[in-house]
């Protein structure tokens, strides 16, 4: 790295003090301001512990139990299909559309959000007490909507809504504290957001039935908003350009995953503005990737149950392949946002796409000949790949436009899961017209595309070699 991005001429802007508040007393915090040769500003000096009163693993830690908190309803929504539908008597079609405006809404309410977190109108816990509002308020209406429209608007709508909050809020927290090392922590916490569902996947499934459903989508209401406003009740944001003292930002640092990390991935050669992001034409690229990958992924979840069904598998065994997808799909995000630290965010990404890909061709087999054993390996690899690439944009996003406008800049690259949302929706549309082996035919393709179209990203500011960058 010494003869990479960080190892530069040196400038001082001086020692500032701010003023943080711990024990209920104001406390001036001495820092200074070092600035790189492009440009780019670190402030160091305060510690974690100054700043919030406890060390930052924290902020990983928190921020992953209020993404487990909202991913029931995306990861284990279809499990309750069955349920819904002879409880309610809703269409099947409707239900599977009503998850489509959750993904919308989830995905709507990013951009919106992260320029409310930045500006500061917006703190991290108000956005968490507001994303556990709208989990409440989600499975409030499943239980007791007299209408599928009313369903449509409390589930639909609020809680994506509210699922959307915690996800841009707990997804870029991590990020600013961790700018030297974000992508095995954004992987972990992103991992929350897929395992946190599966012991809803086995009650849906398995425990509730049309006699017990009101009870059992109350109780479920109630404690994943709990866990979500306890986490969030913590968060806070450290201060712009904030940087951990003990790793230097202008020479090589000492710790050999921080200087590995920051070789493959070095940070951006400065605080990108949403505009100036957008005016590069790496958002566009990574929007309309993350579209493509995100619709296979929500495709898969919302008709993984479908395919095993058709192929002859017990429900419980089905239930079991839906849960273990959840897991790798969520473990598979800590592990490759660490693989991504040590071999560069741009090569997994890559990985990951044709990796989700031959997984959709593989369930087609493993159903098609009705084994089993391959057919939970095959979910289990669409989980890996389908979760994967979420914390990759996230970031990567960081790491070619900056910390400082983060959730903006992010929400922009999240906001094509409005498009991507309708997987579930349009899958029901294209497996009623092609069936189950040509709609998975076509998830497969999609998400080859856009490996072919993750090529082409590079990062703004730093030298390209070729049309195709793989740095």
């Amino acid at each position: 790295m010494g003869q990479g991005a960080l190892a530069r001429s040196f400038e001082t802007r001086g020692v500032h003090s701010d003023v943080t508040a711990t024990d209920d007393l104001a406390t001036p915090l001495p820092y200074r301001e070092v600035t790189d040769s492009n440009g780019r500003v670190y402030r160091l000096g305060e510690s974690d512990i100054d700043i919030m009163g406890r060390k930052r693993i924290w902020m990983v830690i928190l921020p992953w139990v209020g993404m487990m908190g909202i991913s029931s309803a995306e990861y284990a929504f279809a499990s309750a299909e069955d349920t819904l539908h002879a409880a309610h008597h809703w269409d099947s079609g409707a239900i599977y559309w009503m998850m489509t405006v959750w993904v919308f809404f989830q995905a709507a309410v990013a951009f919106p959000a992260g320029r409310l977190r930045e500006s500061g109108r917006l703190p991290a816990r108000s956005a968490m007490m507001l994303g556990a509002l709208g989990t409440l308020l989600g499975y409030v209406s499943l239980a007791y909507a007299p209408h599928v429209v009313l369903a449509f608007i409390g589930f639909g709508m609020f809680s994506g809504m509210g699922a959307g909050m915690v996800y841009a809020t707990c997804v870029n927290m991590v990020g600013k504290w961790y700018p030297e090392r974000r992508g095995g922590k954004t992987g972990f916490v992103n991992g929350g957001f897929a395992y946190g569902s599966v012991p809803f996947v086995f009650i849906f499934t398995g425990f509730m039935d049309i006699g017990n459903f009101r009870w059992v989508l109350i109780a479920v209401g109630v404690f994943l908003s709990a866990v979500v406003g306890v986490a969030g009740y913590f968060f806070k944001d450290p201060p712009k350009n904030w940087w951990p003292a003990e790793v230097d930002p202008l020479n090589p640092p000492e710790d050999p995953r921080a200087r590995r990390s920051l070789e493959k991935n070095p940070p951006a050669v400065k605080q990108y503005s949403p505009l100036e992001a957008w005016k590069t034409g790496r958002v566009a690229l990574m929007w309309f990737c993350l579209a493509c990958t995100s619709g296979v992924n929500i495709f898969g979840i919302a008709f993984q149950v479908d395919i095993g069904q058709e192929a002859g598998f017990a429900a419980g065994i089905v239930a079991t392949a839906m849960s273990l997808k959840a897991i790798v799909n969520g473990t598979g995000r800590g592990v490759i946002g660490w693989l991504s630290d040590r071999y560069g965010r741009k090569q997994c990404l890559i990985a990951v796409c044709i990796v989700l890909g031959l997984a959709q061709f593989g369930i087609i087999w493993s159903a098609d000949i009705a084994n089993l054993p391959l057919f939970l390996v095959f979910s289990a690899i669409s989980g890996f790949g389908g979760g994967a690439i979420f914390p990759m944009f996230a970031a990567l996003t960081a790491d070619y436009f900056g910390e400082n406008n983060n959730a903006t800049n992010y929400g922009m690259v999240y906001s094509s899961k409005l498009v991507s949302g309708l997987g579930a929706g349009m899958g029901f549309v294209v497996v009623d017209a092609w069936g189950l082996d040509g709609a998975f035919t076509l998830a497969g393709c999609i998400s080859f595309f856009a490996c072919v179209v993750a090529l082409f990203l590079s990062p703004p500011g730093r030298e390209r070699r070729g049309l195709i960058s793989f740095r």
